[in-house]
């Protein structure tokens, strides 16, 4: 944990903006919207269904892509416990892993049937009076050149579903380990004031991002400047909240989030987690 974020969970400097935010937004819905452009600090805010207090709220730093600011960080963001803070399974992480690759892998290897070999229609001999075994084709698997049994078979898929509560629980692991080693990011939104993809390099190496960034957004609809940015960059790549797995993100560094995809990564996981009809889910996937 940086130095930065270590100072923002000191409770006097946390009380302090507290108030601060507090006396500047008197009288506003508990959820406080994210601004465009925002030169005072805001702490982000939300208030959970489930939210039993017996488990304290995360929190993290609110980030602009703007580097031309005094400061780049805007504020804080509140993060809900059950999904950034839960016990990580890493073997749920791996049977979710393993589920994501073989759902991509096709098996070319062929082998042909007794009835595809060419040849073999005549009976090589009769059946009684040569003292030899009984044959009715020379393309047997018996015989040499003869057809395959069990063999492997071209254009097989390797696919299977992996259960519902384990995609979920893959998920939830994965955000929980990233975040318990720093490796995600809150961003306020995607613009950026350049579309050079040197300008998109400078900042994750000034902000020790690491080798690789995975951008998620609420939409699919990228603004114009990062897009053209990342367009020649391999190992920046841009995905909307919808597309999130937990094989990209373990591909990845860094997880960059706006705040919008935050938001909406906690509420359709926190729903799944609790959802009324979710024995009915718990039934085989047929194909």
């Amino acid at each position: 944990m940086s130095l930065t974020l270590r100072l923002a969970f000191h409770p006097r400097l946390h009380n302090v903006v507290r108030n601060f935010v507090t006396s500047c937004s008197k009288g506003a819905a508990d959820t406080v919207v994210v601004p465009k452009s925002s030169g005072t600090p805001l702490i982000i805010e939300d208030k959970w269904k489930d939210d039993t207090g017996a488990v304290e709220d995360r929190e993290a730093w609110v980030e602009t892509l703007d580097n031309s600011t005094d400061s780049t960080q805007r504020g804080l963001i509140h993060l809900n416990p059950r999904i950034f803070a839960s016990y990580p399974r890493l073997d749920v992480i791996h049977e979710n892993v393993v589920w994501q690759n073989k759902s991509r892998m096709v098996n070319y290897a062929h082998t042909k049937h007794r009835s595809e070999v060419r040849g073999g229609g005549k009976k090589p001999w009769p059946q009684k009076g040569t003292g030899r075994s009984r044959h009715g084709s020379i393309r047997s698997p018996l015989w040499k050149g003869g057809g395959v049994v069990h063999g492997p078979r071209a254009f097989t898929t390797h696919f299977y579903m992996l259960p519902y509560h384990k995609r979920v629980r893959g998920l939830i692991s994965t955000l929980s380990a990233k975040f318990a080693q720093d490796d995600i990011k809150i961003v306020e939104n995607l613009d950026m004031p350049s579309d050079e993809a040197g300008y998109l390099e400078q900042l994750c190496e000034d902000r020790y991002w690491g080798p690789s960034v995975l951008f998620v957004d609420e939409s699919d609809i990228m603004p114009r400047n990062i897009t053209l940015a990342t367009d020649t960059l391999g190992h920046m790549n841009l995905m909307p909240v919808y597309g999130l797995n937990v094989y990209s993100m373990l591909k990845h560094t860094t997880l960059v989030l706006t705040v919008g995809a935050t938001r909406l990564v906690e509420e359709k996981l926190l729903y799944n987690l609790d959802r009324p009809d979710g024995r009915s889910l718990l039934t085989r996937f047929r194909k």
